[in-house]
């Protein structure tokens, strides 16, 4: 697939450079290109704000009278982010969105599946894509396949990614998912694409924690460790290092301090929430077994 006015700005955005992918958006905002290409490049300025979490930014542009259904639905990603107390309502508006033809873009769709994912509602963050033809539709259709353990269905969708574009950068990264998915047999080539992609356009908190989630599957646990120590501490980096502290076999005085961290600053997360359930029931459950005084 030959290269367009956007190649790059896709590039940044889907490798998780999200500052850099802003700034190209705007660089470029005054070149002529195509209508579709104009509404394509406010989208992923719209969505590398909404990476950066700059919500009410988001929020606010998607109540403007002229906006476009893509960003009325990001308006909505970003209120479900921002605002725990509202997400039925959010889901309910984007619902309404999803099943309106004159509203049900692609564009739609497929924040329609990553909103869907962040619910917990993973059928219906595949209706959004299943049938999509989009390489972002096929990619996070992949993505929702590795999720259900459906690895078969996984190298179909990315059969489907070379077919249509080989060198696509999102090809390299979903082809690094399945090859990380499928285990230690394969890991090594998710951290050859991995660190030739990170060579070219420099490492992002994004691209430093699927490489140490490779590492983890190859069992280079010192490796994985490096990069995470380089990826900042976003819950996603804090949960990793979590999982590989455990797997080098480091107490719990090295591990605590980053389960209070994600406690503290990501509280909504499902990480989070999933510890905090689990530990309530360990503690329920210990009283049971209290030597009395």
């Amino acid at each position: 697939m030959d290269p367009d006015e956007l190649y790059t700005l896709r590039a940044q955005y889907w490798l998780g450079h999200y500052q850099l992918a802003l700034e190209e958006g705007k660089s470029i905002a005054r070149q002529p290109m195509p209508p579709h290409l104009k509404s394509e490049r406010e989208e992923f300025v719209t969505r590398a704000q909404l990476a950066l979490g700059f919500y009410d930014k988001v929020i606010k542009d998607s109540l403007l009278s002229d906006a476009s259904p893509a960003i009325k639905a990001l308006g909505l990603h970003a209120k479900f982010l921002s605002s725990p107390s509202s997400r039925p309502t959010t889901i309910a508006s984007l619902q309404t969105l999803l099943h309106d033809p004159s509203t049900a873009t692609t564009s739609v769709q497929l924040t329609g599946a990553h909103l869907f994912l962040l619910n917990g509602m993973t059928r219906e963050a595949l209706q959004c894509v299943h049938l999509g033809t989009t390489m972002e539709h096929i990619a996070i259709s992949l993505q929702i396949y590795l999720k259900i353990d459906r690895l078969d269905l996984a190298e179909s969708q990315l059969r489907l990614m070379k077919q249509a574009d080989e060198d696509s950068i999102l090809t390299q990264l979903c082809s690094s998912y399945l090859s990380t998915a499928t285990g230690r047999s394969t890991a090594n080539d998710a951290i050859h694409f991995l660190n030739s992609l990170g060579e070219q356009y420099g490492p992002s908190p994004m691209l430093l924690n699927v490489t140490a989630v490779a590492h983890m599957t190859a069992g280079n646990y010192e490796a994985a460790e490096a990069s995470l120590s380089e990826a900042g501490e976003d819950a996603d980096t804090l949960i990793n290092k979590v999982v590989c502290f455990v797997q080098m076999g480091k107490g719990m005085n090295s591990i605590q301090p980053f389960l209070e961290k994600l406690k503290t600053n990501y509280g909504d997360h499902p990480f989070v929430s999933g510890l905090n359930m689990v530990e309530g029931a360990f503690e329920r459950e210990s009283v049971k077994y209290t030597v009395g005084a």
